[in-house]
């Protein structure tokens, strides 16, 4: 199986102990530069690069998480280059996924007003098959003195388009490990209540200097307002 050959890579013993993983695909899309390598690493290496690299193609990252009841959940996290819009590759990236984040920069309006392109593609991509878990959201958040797309416009194009809510800081890392715990949940019909999505809200490493926890302007991001108007085999 996958799973014993990428254990043999992985130069693992064949372990009968091993839970099994309900696996999915997620794919981060959108713009370049709205910070979707960061809020990969960020999720899944707790790390937070200062320079800017830009993703050629596509990167990978893979991410176990374990969900209340003991469902355990494996993130298979496309980080897809935000130059590849215009490419032959990107609807074989978005093909077969089972989660779609739409990332922009809450500080750069045109990164937001792209998404409509992005989402076409995935549209297209899905044609007559129904469309997969689809989530907007907003990085940057430490810079919400700085915002140029109003959260009320978020909320609208979330509205219209039946899309999960998301506003992060991949930088700080407010909010970016309870909001993919969130998806994980909802892929895998798992409820979680107010307290499990604390929990899931661990402190980071982060430099959280001058960090404005509470916006004026943002509504408190909380169990209800995130969701709808909701060893792992590399394939």
């Amino acid at each position: 199986s996958t799973m014993a050959e990428l254990r043999t890579q992985l130069g693992e013993e064949d372990d009968e102990d091993e839970p099994e993983y309900l696996q999915y695909k997620v794919i981060l899309l959108g713009d370049g530069a709205v910070g979707k390598t960061s809020l990969a690493t960020r999720f899944c290496e707790d790390h937070f690069a200062k320079q800017y690299k830009q993703t050629i193609g596509l990167d990978f990252f893979v991410k176990r998480v374990v969900l209340p009841g003991d469902v355990h959940v494996c993130l298979q996290i496309w980080d897809i280059g935000g130059q590849s819009i215009g490419g032959k590759m990107v609807s074989n990236y978005i093909h077969g996924s089972n989660a779609v984040v739409l990332c922009y920069d809450i500080t750069n309006y045109e990164s937001f007003q792209h998404l409509e392109d992005w989402l076409f593609l995935v549209k297209r991509t899905f044609g007559e098959s129904p469309l997969p878990y689809v989530a907007l959201m907003g990085n940057k958040h430490d810079l919400a003195h700085m915002r140029a797309v109003k959260v009320d416009k978020h909320t609208q194009f979330a509205d219209e388009n039946d899309l999960y809510t998301y506003f992060v800081s991949a930088r700080t890392g407010d909010q970016v490990h309870p909001s993919f715990f969130r998806i994980a949940a909802d892929l895998a019909g798992v409820t979680l209540t107010k307290p499990e999505l604390e929990v899931a809200q661990k402190p980071t490493k982060a430099e959280l200097v001058n960090h404005p926890r509470h916006d004026p302007d943002l509504p408190e991001v909380n169990a209800s307002d995130i969701g709808k108007g909701g060893k792992c085999s590399v394939m």
